[in-house]
């Protein structure tokens, strides 16, 4: 990414967080809504450093935690470990080919979920039933991730 494209990318990340809360907000769809909230993080981590990915996870967490009536603070948690995990990960694996993105989001939104129902399993119900049904999802996520990356990738004329 070149320093001409910084503040487009950073654009991205905030067109997928009111996306996001549009979709789930105002029209009410819920479930249905990809969790573009933890792709705009996981994204964004990449291009961080450890200490501001967790911040921003945190404040991304906060903002989904004001909408949660069973699980306060557990979103908060596992988005500011995801952030802080995913802006380490650029130390451990270089690439950005959308291969290693699509694996990239598969994993991190897995953590994600794994990391929330250990966290608030019992105040949700269903055990771990109800994060077997979520790995859908996973994937539902990591697609919509992929399409919107390589949407800002032909707009700014991006490898």
């Amino acid at each position: 990414m070149t320093r001409g494209h910084a503040w487009s990318f950073w654009i991205l990340v905030l067109l997928l967080v009111t996306v996001y809360f549009f979709l789930h907000l105002a029209l009410g769809l819920g479930v249905v809504v990809p969790d573009l909230l933890t792709i705009a993080l996981l994204l964004a981590a990449r291009r961080m450093r450890a200490p501001s990915a967790a911040a921003l996870g945190l404040l991304l967490g906060l903002l989904r935690d004001s909408l949660s009536l069973v699980a306060f603070g557990a979103d908060t948690v596992t988005l500011t470990l995801l952030g802080y995990l995913g802006s380490r990960s650029r130390d451990l694996f270089v690439g950005d080919s959308l291969l290693f993105v699509g694996v990239y989001l598969t994993a991190g939104k897995l953590l994600h979920d794994l990391v929330f129902y250990l966290m608030a399993g019992s105040a949700l119900g269903g055990g771990i039933m109800r994060f077997v049904v979520q790995l859908p999802l996973v994937l539902y996520a990591a697609v919509a991730g992929l399409g919107a990356l390589l949407v800002y990738r032909v707009a700014v004329r991006e490898r």
